[in-house]
């Protein structure tokens, strides 16, 4: 009787822990479900994607190059030009685009000093350019731009007239030094070097604004411009001074300086040549040029000595002509 009784007892505890195991197996087995399922559809996630990026970058890899981008600072070379240098290149692709190659071809051109090119994801190419910054002629057949670099382009598209220099190959970047050198001095005296001629043994000779001509020799360049700068406004004075003893007979030609030799160690000498007209709109070096020289020996600090020649009856006189500063 006592086991019957605690049978009956235990029955409902033992039904108990059958129902819970049971429950226990069927909640694992919908999780194992569950997570089969989302790791099935995380999969099939990924494969589309997968799917659909590589579509994406197929017609992407065969998409053409649709705008291009020209910028920069281009005083002389037009888009058009820029569009030309890179008309051989293939824009089919973007991704195949070689940006060297057409900073190549665009740097080929004349007045371009620097290229730069980058590619803008999908479809675009910039283009930035920088033209060359001309300061002066060079031998005739040739530009220098601020860096003493000769260049060929184009002279007809210069927006302003430059100074022309003259000299051997490989000086191009020793005269354009002086040019500067030379040009911010005679800024004082409101002069400028409108040509400059460097020779085969490396003597300078300068031809101002006015069209004075300067022999400057091999040496000491600053120092004889600061002395021809000391002596130039006394010719003028002395310029004048004939100016108004010349009034009296309109016929009469004038007298203006051709050149300043300064390749002397105490002196300097000047050459006239006369003219008709000294007005502004003739071109002096285009004037018949008379052998009339004038030699300036005493130059010192406080005395400057001009002797003047001139031809009168078909006789040379010689007239001295003290200048105290």
């Amino acid at each position: 009787m006592i086991q019957e009784n605690l049978k009956e007892r235990l029955l409902p505890v033992s039904n108990y822990m059958n129902n819970r195991r049971l429950t226990s197996q069927n909640q694992q087995a919908l999780s194992f479900g569950i997570g089969l399922v989302f790791f099935v559809c995380v999969l099939i996630s990924l494969v589309s994607l997968g799917w659909w990026l590589s579509k994406i970058l197929v017609n992407q890899e065969s998409s053409p190059v649709n705008s291009i981008v020209i910028s920069g600072e281009m005083p002389y070379t037009q888009r058009e030009e820029v569009l030309d240098a890179m008309s051989h290149i293939d824009l089919g692709n973007f991704f195949q685009v070689d940006v060297n190659d057409i900073q190549t071809q665009v740097s080929a051109l004349p007045w371009v000093y620097s290229v730069a090119v980058r590619k803008q994801w999908p479809n675009e190419v910039k283009i930035y350019v920088v033209d060359q910054t001309p300061v002066a002629l060079w031998n005739d057949d040739f530009l220098l731009n601020q860096f003493g670099k000769a260049f060929q382009a184009e002279k007809k598209v210069l927006k302003q007239a430059l100074p022309e220099f003259f000299g051997p190959e490989g000086s191009e970047l020793l005269a354009l030094e002086n040019f500067i050198n030379l040009n911010d001095l005679l800024e004082y005296r409101n002069l400028t070097i409108d040509e400059l001629v460097l020779s085969e043994r490396f003597s300078w000779q300068l031809t101002l604004n006015n069209g004075v001509r300067l022999n400057l020799g091999r040496e000491e360049r600053v120092k004889r411009v600061q002395r021809f700068m000391d002596v130039y406004p006394l010719i003028k004075t002395h310029l004048a001074e004939q100016e108004k003893q010349k009034n009296n007979d309109k016929k009469q030609l004038k007298q203006a300086v051709d050149y300043i030799d300064l390749r002397y160690d105490t002196g300097l000498a000047v050459g006239w040549k006369q003219v008709t007209n000294l007005s502004s709109s003739i071109n002096l070096k285009e004037q018949q040029k008379l052998n009339l020289t004038v030699m300036l020996q005493s130059y010192m600090f406080q005395n400057y000595a001009c002797i003047n020649n001139v031809f009168k009856s078909n006789a040379l006189q010689t007239k001295e002509l003290v200048l105290n500063v």
